[in-house]
């Protein structure tokens, strides 16, 4: 298994020749580089927040605050997650990205408190153009068993996360972001694999700085780990349960909020999630807020 994501995410970054110079160049004399500035009327995305990630190539700070209300199936109660996402362009087409950490907190009883999994990779742009606003990047995570096993976290033995997003605007004011990915669990009794693919959608409203959006998320699941017992559910974006019983399942989350930059280089969000499909496994609902400060 470890041979073939090694392969496999070998294959993304060297989709293009370029990508071995800009490894070699990082950043062409400086560690860091600005973020793609030719793109900034584009927001970035907010569900899915570990997985659904913005094509652009970025250098920012990413602060996330989720309030996750669970089935009462499940426990009920509230799941809260406080953390901070980092990117960093390295040369004009490639960037570090950080995905996943920070700290979870609950009051559900099949969750207890604790430090999320840490997940961080690398991002490649292999197509802009900065006329017809429209980008596509390829990259891979490889998420970390380090969190608190009661918080439902640090199980396995790490899990790859292979991905390609694009966007475009259209119509002036409106603005189109996908993803698509594939989760490959080094450990696949400890965890499930997965696949997903995330849609966002958004007018921004003249030069006020607000934008609505909406937004999609479908999660399928391929093949079930044999770890978690008590029920064939499993835990969409930050949660990987390696449930029993759950390959073929299908979720679907849709979402709506708000994005307002006071500052060409600040968002602030807000989204509103909840499932679409009859399964909703561990999501009642979700509230998501963030707060991006970009270089």
């Amino acid at each position: 298994m470890l041979r073939s994501c090694g392969l496999i995410a070998l294959l993304v970054f060297t989709a293009t020749p370029a990508f071995a110079q800009d490894l070699l160049g990082l950043g062409g004399g400086g560690l860091i580089a600005p973020s793609d500035h030719a793109f900034d009327d584009f927001i970035s995305p907010m569900t899915n927040p570990v997985f659904f990630e913005d094509p652009r190539t970025l250098t920012e700070a990413r602060f996330i605050f989720i309030n996750h209300h669970v089935p009462d199936g499940l426990g009920g109660g509230d799941v809260q997650l406080f953390a901070l996402q980092l990117r960093a362009a390295l040369t004009e087409n490639l960037s570090f990205i950080a995905t996943k950490d920070g700290y979870i907190v609950s009051d559900n009883g099949l969750i207890n408190d604790g430090w999320a999994d840490i997940a961080a990779g690398l991002k490649y742009n292999l197509y802009k153009c900065e006329h017809c606003q429209q980008i596509l990047s390829a990259g891979a995570t490889f998420e970390l068993p380090s969190g608190t096993r009661q918080a439902l976290q640090g199980n396995g033995n790490g899990l790859f996360n292979l991905f390609i997003s694009g966007g475009t605007e259209f119509l002036d004011d409106w603005h189109y972001v996908t993803a698509a990915g594939f989760q490959m669990p080094v450990d696949t009794f400890d965890e499930s694999t997965m696949g997903y693919w995330s849609n966002h959608i958004d007018r921004k409203l003249g030069d006020s700085g607000l934008y609505l959006f909406g937004e999609a998320n479908w999660y399928h699941w391929y093949a079930s780990g044999n770890a978690f017992t008590l029920a064939p559910v499993e835990g969409g974006d930050l949660f990987n349960l390696g449930a029993a019983g759950v390959s073929g399942n299908d979720i679907v989350t849709g979402a709506l909020g708000v994005k307002y930059k006071p500052v060409n280089n600040m968002e602030l969000g807000l989204a509103w999630e909840l499932p679409l499909t009859d399964r909703r496994d561990v999501l009642h609902d979700r509230i998501t807020f963030d707060c991006i400060i970009r270089y």
